[in-house]
């Protein structure tokens, strides 16, 4: 027999490490690869699943009853076997081999304790019909040998399956004794062990057969003699069968005669039967009609029971309790009286929704009675919602009116009150469940419910902002610092240092830290007390990363966390009712933004460059709040910001009305004041950032130097004289100002770059200039040379009219007799020109630089066209300036 997966060693002890074989889940049997497939799905184009199919026993604790399991393994993604299923072979009911399959490799095995039978059991497809048999085989011998009893076979023949088994069976076997059945027969191939129970005939039996026939000497070795002798035999039994029938003559006369006398009893007895059947026929037709009448009294009886008891429910549908009747009509709102009122709700709901097509036969909706009493349910209602909706709108209103007249509640000179509202939400959530079921019963009665406790709630949360922000800046004690930053009239120590601010930064986050997680708990505590159908609100935590204290007395919210009459959670979130919550936070909300304004204005007229740092604090809190329900507090945050924003767009565009203010002056010398002023200004606005503030700065970096770099060069081109002194004198004062803020602010440094270019550009204009004046004729000289060497060539420039050897000499006559006088004669000149001394050596140096490369083009130029005229060396000219 050729060799099958399950002799596969290594399957077998992945089969083992998946299901613990050994231990708790007994010992393998027989391990075997499967593909499992349902009909429908391989007909719709999904492949079959590979699978191992494993038969294990297993011995009681007790060892006195051995177990049989059918395991079905699994491929996981790693390609690791892992238990898939579970059956029990005592289960076990049919086997059926599928007709579809030709090849009969097919089959199902059914269980008869499948919680749904309903599903198709899966196919199971094996390689080839040696390995169906011998799985087969062995399901079978153990259903006998530990069940004592066989599934039932369709599609297979047992004798075919007997036969293959004997075939296939090694010759290797020894017998085993059950402990509870006779002998059996245990096959090993290999590491496989495969029982086979009792054949069907045994080979002793087989033998004493062959010997029984043996015995039997039937003579039909001649087929004409084995003919002859049957024809005689039968001629012989003929024969003896008449002589017994002739001797037998006077017997059977006697039993003629009885059989007549039997058949004249036999009449008699059917007559009277007869007659008797007549009796009982109309017997049965009497029985018959009584028991219908019996039945239709009795049906007319249980439909009578039938209807009664309906009746009886539907009556008690219909009856109002008193009690509920009057909690409902005239019973009073106090807390005490909170859970009859919500038990009457609850039962008003409940009847009406029970009066309602889903929940009332259709037959019963036509009915008066149910009409009378829908009618009269919804006058309860109505009547109901009416006063709970009038009760809250004076309890809400009485609420804040008391919390107002008490001045304990609310800031005082010289004590800032933080706002609690711990007792005002305890004593509104013993109503919350109340509101629920004003919602379930009436929606549209929340909407002037909402709108009072908005009203009444913003009196107090302004008057608490009022009361807070006008003691909190009562109590803050700072210095008024000066706006004229880069004016032109104010003194140069005035801004070198202003005063500390930095209470009017706490000021406006102490008003930031007290308030915005107020509103926020405000806005969350009016989203679930109202009933609105959103999610949770409330951040886990305040921006500054301090948990946030409870606003209650120790109790939970949970009262707000309700479920409807229908079983679902109101928490969950119902986008259609965003808006409308929006709207109502604004009314709730809306005014409290002008204290903050007038908090913000403060600390601008205090120090300007304090929206720096305001303007941090803000950004800080508005990341920390979620697009959410919250949304008024986060546009209060937004407005707060762009309030900031403008607060100091106006500062930086005073600032730069005062920069451009210098080009009205008269002509100025020097280094302008507010480069200077600038690089203060520069540094204490660095002081003040904090988080996302850099934006804000950068901006006014921006808008500040480039109103600057116009104005110096508006104040530059007024004197053409002094144009290029005023720019690198300016440029370079804003450089050495700039230096260590350049290294660490990049809009600085861009800065920075700028002016060092426009630097560089206004030296090499002035030294040209200098150079120029000083050494006029022979740089003119020089010019007139390279601009003739573009269109006459070189050999015939000294025939040019003034550009003669004579007119040569004549120019370095003139212009290098005393060359060490003229450098002197330059150096004062740069000298006087400047109003920075520390300008000056490195203006000189670039000077004596420029004008050797200037000398040396010259003198490069000349020895090609005047070749052989003697001039002063540039390494003379070298040595004398650096003696200079």
């Amino acid at each position: 027999m050729a060799r099958t997966n399950a002799e596969d060693p290594e399957l077998r002890r992945a089969c083992a490490a998946a299901i613990g074989a050994g231990g708790s889940a007994g010992d393998i049997v027989l391990a075997i690869r499967v593909a499992k497939g349902r009909g429908i799905l391989e007909k719709l184009g999904r492949m079959a699943s590979p699978r191992v199919l494993v038969l294990t026993t297993k011995q009681s604790p007790k060892g006195e009853k051995t177990k049989a399991f059918l395991r079905v393994l699994k491929y996981s993604s790693g390609g690791v076997l892992e238990p898939a299923k579970l059956y029990k072979l005592k289960h076990l009911a049919k086997v059926e081999v599928i007709s579809n399959d030709s090849t009969g490799c097919t089959f199902i095995l059914g269980f008869d304790n499948l919680r749904s039978q309903s599903v198709a059991p899966p196919q199971w497809t094996m390689r080839n019909i040696d390995e169906r048999n011998q799985l087969l085989l062995c399901i079978l011998n153990m259903c006998k040998e530990i069940s004592q009893r066989l599934p039932k076979l369709i599609g297979i023949d047992i004798v075919e399956l007997a036969l293959w088994a004997k075939e296939n069976t090694p010759s290797i076997t020894k017998q085993v004794n059950t402990q509870d059945g006779p002998a059996t027969y245990v096959m090993e191939q290999n590491d496989m062990k495969v029982t086979v129970e009792k054949d069907l005939v045994s080979q002793a039996e087989e033998e004493d057969m062959e010997a029984l026939l043996g015995a039997y000497v039937m003579g039909i070795g001649e087929a004409e003699a084995f003919s002859e002798r049957m024809k005689r035999e039968l001629l012989a039994l003929e024969a003896t069968n008449v002589y017994a029938l002739l001797e037998s003559e006077p017997l059977i006369q006697e039993v003629l005669q009885g059989l007549e006398a039997a058949t004249l009893c036999v009449d008699d007895i059917d007559i009277r039967l007869r007659i008797f059947n007549v009796k009982l026929r109309h017997m049965r037709e009497d029985i018959a009609s009584i028991e219908l009448r019996n039945n239709k009294l009795e049906m007319q009886s249980m439909c009578s029971e039938a209807l009664i008891e309906e009746l009886d429910k539907l009556l008690e549908r219909l009856r109002i309790p008193s009690e509920f009747a009057a909690s409902l009509t005239a019973g009073s709102f106090e807390e005490a009286r909170m859970l009859k009122n919500v038990e009457a709700c609850e039962w008003l709901t409940g009847a009406i929704h029970a009066l309602e097509v889903p929940n009332l036969e259709p037959a019963y909706v036509d009915m008066q009675a149910v009409k009378d009493k829908q009618t009269e349910l919804e006058k309860l209602k109505n009547t109901f919602v009416r006063r709970a909706t009038e009760f809250l709108r004076n309890y809400f209103s009485s609420l804040v009116d008391f919390m107002i007249s008490d001045r304990s509640y609310f800031s005082q000179r010289g004590h800032l009150k933080r706002p609690d509202h711990a007792d005002l939400r305890y004593k509104c959530r013993t109503y919350a469940r109340l509101l629920q079921h004003l919602k379930n019963l009436d929606k549209n009665c929340l909407v002037p419910l909402r709108k009072a406790y908005c009203q009444s709630l913003n009196l107090l949360l302004r008057r608490e902002a009022r009361e807070f922000a006008n003691e909190l800046r009562a109590s803050t004690k700072a210095s008024r610092n000066p706006t004229g930053w880069l004016e032109a009239s104010t003194g140069s120590n005035q801004t070198a240092s202003g005063s500390d601010t930095s209470t009017v930064s706490e000021a406006y986050s102490k008003m930031l830290t007290i308030f915005i997680p107020l509103l926020v708990d405000e806005s969350s505590f009016f989203a679930h007390f109202m009933c609105f159908e959103v999610s949770a609100l409330v951040p886990p935590s305040a921006p500054n990363g301090k948990k946030r204290e409870s606003d209650g007395n120790g109790e939970s919210d949970d009262d707000l966390s309700m479920m409807d009459a229908d079983g679902n959670d109101v928490k969950q979130s119902n986008h259609s009712e965003l808006g409308a919550l929006n709207d109502a936070l604004h009314d709730l909300l809306d005014g409290i933004q002008e204290d903050f304004y007038a908090v913000v204005d403060w600390a601008y007229r205090i120090d300007p460059l304090r929206c720096i740092s305001m303007y941090g604090i803000t950004e800080r809190y508005l990341s920390a709040q979620k697009a959410d329900a919250a949304g008024f507090v986060r546009e209060l945050l937004k407005d707060l910001q762009t309030k900031i924003s403008t607060q100091f767009s106006r500062f930086v565009d005073e600032a730069c009305h005062q920069i451009e203010r210098n080009e009205r002056n008269v002509r100025q010398i020097g280094v302008l004041s507010y480069i200077p002023r600038f690089a203060t200004l520069a540094t204490r606005m660095e002081q003040y950032i904090q988080g996302q503030s850099r934006d804000l700065v950068d901006k006014a970096y921006t808008r500040l130097v480039n109103t600057m770099f116009v104005t110096l060069e508006k104040i530059a081109q007024s004197d053409s004289k002094y144009t290029d002194i005023i720019l690198l004198e300016n440029y370079a004062a804003f450089q050495n100002s700039l230096f260590e803020l350049a290294n660490v602010v990049p809009t600085l440094a861009k800065f920075y770059h700028q002016a060092s270019e426009a630097y560089e550009q206004a030296c090499t204009r002035h030294i040209t200039i200098i150079i120029e004046n000083q050494f006029d004729k022979l740089f003119l000289f020089f010019r007139r040379i390279e601009d003739l060497m573009y269109t006459v060539p070189s050999e015939e420039i000294p025939f040019q009219l003034g550009l003669s050897k004579t007119d040569l000499r004549k120019v370095l006559k003139s212009s290098l007799s005393q060359v060490d006088r003229s450098i002197n004669v330059m150096y004062r000149r740069l000298q006087k020109t400047l109003s920075s001394e520390e300008l000056l050596p490195p203006l000189w140096d670039k000077c004596k630089k420029d004008f050797l490369e200037k000398y040396e083009s010259f003198v490069q130029t000349v020895a090609k066209i005047y070749p052989n005229e003697g001039m002063p060396p540039v390494s003379e000219l070298r040595d004398l300036l650096a003696s200079s």
